[in-house]
């Protein structure tokens, strides 16, 4: 997957996040990249993080840019020489968002499409968006905010005229340890005794920060432009994660919160019917006039009224195995 990438510029948004960071030192180790752009808007991780990932250290050239997406100005001057970009920059947490909904729209709905026009301005080769479960079906505003990207970022391609440029998106589940994840949060209340849960029955999909990496990398290289690749990950039950981080601890049941599901969708039924199966991953191919590749063709059309949730997966992560791989964070 590394090929296409072999002396190209890559800019990451939101490159000081989770996924950034890991993305980076993935990139560094195995991209042979002529140039990594880290655009955040955080100075002090950007400081933070230019002290385990600069020029000095490896055979690249490593920038890092201070910028909002919100500012389609700074994007313009940033994507300049620019090939590919990885976007994923947003404000994700589901209770802010709620609370500050202008703030949400502007970040990860009016930032796509800020996002959008650079790349094209600027002609880089290909763009792929970071997208969650929480856009399907929506029931809370970040949902909303995400699902509203993810067809600005497949509408993009017919805005691109006789350019290049092509946007495709990445779905995917709760990725372990990520900032603002549950192992983090269950770790802190550890130390009380009691973990809350929401509710007994509630599912997740669940996949590795590395795994989410190597996914968008892949789907990155693979893209034709327009699809929404979905990777086929396992599903587990909170409370196993519970039982697996802090055995001794008492459950506290305290509801589900306002915007929050009992189990996460990552393809509906109505998805399902222009998608197709791959071994390891799931491709939504894009009901558009401008769509003419045969190249998921090979892939398995799925049954009638299939949809991909937690609750009804045929892949399921177990308490041992939960614990397996979880136990970087649980030391």
């Amino acid at each position: 997957m590394f090929d296409e990438l072999k002396g190209s510029t890559v800019l990451i948004t939101g490159g000081t996040g989770s996924f950034g960071r890991k993305c980076t030192e993935i990139l560094l180790k195995k991209g042979k990249l002529r140039k990594l752009i880290i655009f955040s808007r955080d100075e002090l991780k950007q400081f933070e993080m230019s002290q385990v990932f600069n020029s000095s250290l490896f055979d690249c050239k490593i920038s890092y840019y201070l910028g909002d997406v919100r500012d389609a100005q700074r994007l313009h001057r940033a994507f300049h020489g620019v090939d590919f970009v990885i976007h994923a920059a947003a404000l994700k947490q589901v209770p802010s968002a709620e609370y500050n909904p202008c703030e949400a729209v502007k970040t990860n709905v009016m930032g796509a499409v800020n996002i959008i026009d650079a790349a094209i301005d600027q002609k880089v080769k290909k763009v792929i968006a970071l997208s969650t479960d929480k856009a399907v079906s929506p029931v809370n505003l970040y949902g909303a905010t995400k699902l509203c990207s993810e067809k600005l970022f497949v509408a993009g391609n017919s805005y691109v005229g006789e350019a290049d440029t092509r946007f495709s998106v990445v779905r995917y589940g709760n990725v372990i340890g990520s900032r603002g994840s549950v192992i983090p949060f269950f770790l802190e209340k550890k130390k009380t005794g009691v973990l809350p849960i929401t509710d007994e029955k509630m599912t997740r999909f669940w996949m590795t920060l590395e795994d989410g990496v190597m996914f968008v990398l892949n789907s990155l290289k693979e893209m034709a432009g327009g699809e929404v690749f979905v990777p086929r990950i396992p599903s587990m039950k909170i409370v196993d994660l519970a039982k697996a981080i802090a055995p001794d601890c008492t459950l506290k049941h305290v509801g589900i919160r306002p915007g929050e599901k009992l189990h996460e969708c990552l393809m509906t039924e109505d998805e399902t019917r222009h998608a197709r199966r791959f071994e390891d991953h799931f491709v939504i191919i894009p009901e558009c006039p401008w769509w003419k590749s045969d190249k998921w063709d090979t892939g398995e059309k799925l049954e009638d009224r299939f949809k991909y949730s937690s609750d009804s997966n045929d892949q399921w992560l177990s308490e041992k195995g939960l614990l397996k791989i979880i136990a970087e964070f649980i030391k």
